[in-house]
């Protein structure tokens, strides 16, 4: 998988990708990522990427000519290494609710485009002009999409076949398809006695048919619990586009 970043900021992502699982994928060639300054598609010795909106209000607005111009070139550099078409994705909070399964969707895609936005929004011609899809990670608005890139990498690295130590751990992790989409119930681990508290005793049975049925309820109960909506079908808030019109403010 090849997930390239278009930021103003590309020493957010040293940190976070340099480390643990997103970087042992990378070292072992499982995931390339590289990021890309957006001021390096300007045209003025400014290097300006904002403007004033129109109409008035507070804040600035992203041009869209250099955030264009950024995901045109990194498409041809797709092209040139005999990639698919990357999906162009913008992180935004008027995107469709990220999940593990937009997690396990990405995950099977070869080529991505992370568009991370800034300031008080987007101009709007850009993402009808070159946006396939806006993704936000909660209700909540970030300083900009760097935090929000990062974690939809982290989470659909983790997914990429030979990422992960083991191969049962992404299906038992909570709301994989492993455990129907419910949050993963409690988990142990030695001592079998700590501070007078004890593991649950068919944890040591060595019963597994016993055992699993003890880790669906488990799970079920947590779910029901503490996530009551996770337990009832959803009609997931899609926004998914083909080019069509959608919402320009940035934060996540």
């Amino acid at each position: 998988m090849r997930i390239r970043i278009i930021t103003l900021f590309p020493e957010m992502f040293d940190g976070p990708f340099g480390t643990s699982i997103v970087s042992r994928a990378v070292r072992d060639g499982l995931v390339e990522i590289t990021t890309h300054q957006l001021r390096d598609y300007t045209t003025d010795r400014h290097r300006t990427v904002d403007d004033e909106p129109y109409g008035g209000g507070a804040g600035m607005v992203m041009k869209p000519a250099p955030l264009a111009d950024a995901v045109d070139d990194l498409k041809i550099n797709a092209r040139d290494a005999g990639e698919p078409e990357p999906r162009v994705i913008l992180l935004s909070p008027q995107g469709r609710r990220f999940d593990q399964a937009t997690a396990m969707e990405l995950a099977a895609r070869d080529s991505l485009i992370l568009v991370c936005g800034r300031y008080e929004g987007v101009d709007e011609r850009f993402i009808d002009a070159s946006v396939d899809e806006e993704i936000s990670i909660g209700d909540y608005v970030l300083s900009g999409g760097e935090p929000a890139a990062i974690v939809l990498v982290d989470a659909l690295t983790r997914l990429i076949p030979g990422v992960l130590g083991s191969e049962e751990s992404a299906p038992s992790d909570s709301f994989a398809s492993g455990l129907g989409g419910r949050l993963q119930g409690p988990v142990y681990t030695r001592p079998a006695e700590w501070d007078g508290r004890h593991v649950p005793e068919i944890l040591l049975s060595g019963d597994h048919a016993r055992l699993e049925r003890w880790r669906q309820e488990q799970s079920e109960a947590r779910t029901r619990e503490r996530r009551p909506d996770l337990m009832e079908p959803q009609t997931p808030k899609s926004r998914t586009r083909d080019h069509q019109a959608g919402d320009g403010d940035t934060g996540q």
